[in-house]
């Protein structure tokens, strides 16, 4: 049983809705494509969930609301293989399934147009060419054509540095890519939350500390009743240092959340919302 836990102070609040862009754009350098609303299903689940969602390179950022300072989850569209046609349902919403190397993800656009809008903007990215849809607008086209230009300009960047996160969600010196499967961009609460939504899911998340330089550890354990505690971890150099009664220090975030596992035998296991999870998120 792990002990010594040293609590982090409270996040700062929320920033105003004029701010919401700018903080977005430092979670992440990838360029914003598209954006708006969708409903988001994964094949293993019965219901819908609405998101804002952000197209940034080849990822998916959903947002639990449109003024959300930081996304609830993502997912890396690079696998994609195919996606189906967009076809209206009996809400006259517009449903088309991505279908990826590790899965399937079922997408819901309001209507028709912006599910086609959504699937164009998907492939350009993805298959670096914009699709030959002929109910595509004029303009429409012309957007995609800008995108696919960007996008291709952005593979060319060395080591893709566009990726790289520049504020206080991911230090500069480890890149998104380079994260283990549990970091996600999320404060404190929003940690708490997705844990006891989703306990199926995993019951660790490493999160971003509350300055610039470290991280945490959010876990939530059932012992007679569920139990959250959350851990600092300090970044020294090349190495990481868990805030503990005696002070453990690791050479990399992975082996950090390896050692939670691996103490606890395996009864803390790292939080995954992919197809591999064994009751994902969507």
């Amino acid at each position: 049983m792990l002990r010594g836990i040293r609590e982090q102070p409270e996040e700062i609040p929320q920033p105003a809705p004029r701010e919401i862009f700018q903080e977005r754009q430092k979670i992440t350098g990838l360029p914003l494509y598209f954006q708006g609303y969708l409903s988001v299903r994964h094949s293993r689940c019965q219901e819908f969930r609405v998101y804002w969602t952000e197209l940034r390179g080849t990822t998916l950022f959903f947002y639990d609301d449109k003024k959300a300072r930081t996304y609830s989850q993502k997912l890396d569209i690079s696998s994609l293989t195919s996606a189906t046609n967009v076809h209206p349902d009996e809400n006259s919403s517009a449903q088309f399934i991505l279908m990826l190397s590790n899965g399937e993800l079922e997408l819901k656009a309001n209507n028709c147009e912006c599910g086609k809008e959504w699937k164009g903007f998907i492939l350009t990215v993805t298959k670096l060419s914009v699709p030959p849809d002929e109910s595509l607008l004029p303009g429409q086209l012309t957007r995609m054509h800008e995108v696919l230009e960007k996008e291709k300009k952005r593979r060319t960047m060395p080591n893709d540095c566009s990726s790289t996160p520049l504020n206080r969600k991911s230090p500069p010196s480890s890149p998104l890519t380079t994260m283990p499967a549990c970091f996600y961009a999320v404060s404190r609460q929003e940690a708490i939350k997705m844990l006891e939504k989703n306990p199926s899911c995993g019951n660790l998340i490493l999160r971003p500390g509350s300055d610039s330089k470290n991280y945490a550890i959010t876990i939530r354990q059932k012992l007679d009743a569920p139990c959250l505690k959350h851990y600092k971890v300090m970044s020294k150099g090349t190495s990481y240092v868990i805030e503990l009664e005696r002070q453990v220090t690791l050479p990399s975030l992975q082996d950090v959340v390896n050692y939670f596992v691996n103490q606890t035998r395996g009864n803390l296991k790292p939080f995954v919302m992919t197809h591999a999870a064994e009751d994902p998120v969507f």
